[in-house]
């Protein structure tokens, strides 16, 4: 990793494109958890992580009540990983360092978890938490440099759709799983609300979670 601070600032990016599949006919992203639709809830999040938040969604219309800057994925039909291009290459464009991405569907996401991978990220790696997921890690909570958009693009460029398709190609700095145990549970701040028993799990999260506050 560069150790030249840059010091161009961080974009937000909230990921409800792709597929955007429904949750018993609306939009999973503008289901509620704890009494607050669940994409509310991440902006939130990277509001207190970054300075601007913008939405990737290719049906704009459905996220007007968000009141994002909103841009539709520049290459459809290539899921999370083309979502994750056209942050990128909007960070480019508009002079960040890179985009701090979050998935929609995530009710739980830390702010303090969001500054921790985008503290001093540098424009040529990926910035990644560590996870119990079959993967190992949470590609959907991640930074993405700008320098890392040829890596993206030569990867969807071979068909490939998965999001660590190219973490092979650039610089991928990981966070352990200890250091995000130190931000929270990270079953809970990674839970993904998919289906009526993700949402019910989310719920009894989120009254367990104001009952610990009280």
């Amino acid at each position: 990793m560069s150790q030249v601070k840059d010091p161009r600032p961080v974009l937000g990016a909230l990921l409800v494109g792709g597929a955007n599949r429904r949750y018993e006919g609306r939009p999973k992203a503008l289901e509620s958890v704890g009494g607050e639709p669940i994409a509310r809830r991440a902006v939130r999040a990277l509001r207190e992580a970054v300075d601007r938040v913008v939405l990737v969604a290719n049906d704009a219309e459905t996220y007007e009540t968000l009141g994002l800057e909103t841009r539709a994925d520049m290459r459809p039909g290539l899921g999370a990983l083309g979502g994750i291009h056209t942050a990128v290459a909007w960070a480019e464009a508009d002079g960040y360092r890179g985009a701090l991405v979050a998935a929609c569907d995530m009710p739980f996401l830390s702010s303090a978890l969001l500054r921790r991978l985008a503290v001093r990220a540098a424009a040529d790696e990926v910035v990644a938490p560590e996870s119990d997921s079959r993967r190992g890690l949470e590609p959907l909570c991640a930074f993405y440099g700008v320098d890392c958009r040829e890596a993206i693009e030569a990867a969807l460029d071979r068909g490939k759709r998965q999001v660590i398709s190219f973490f092979a190609d650039v610089r991928l700095r990981v966070i352990s799983r200890d250091e995000v145990a130190g931000f929270g549970d990270p079953a809970i701040l990674f839970l993904n609300v998919n289906t009526p028993e993700d949402r019910a799990r989310a719920e009894e999260a989120a009254r367990q979670l104001e009952a610990s506050a009280r």
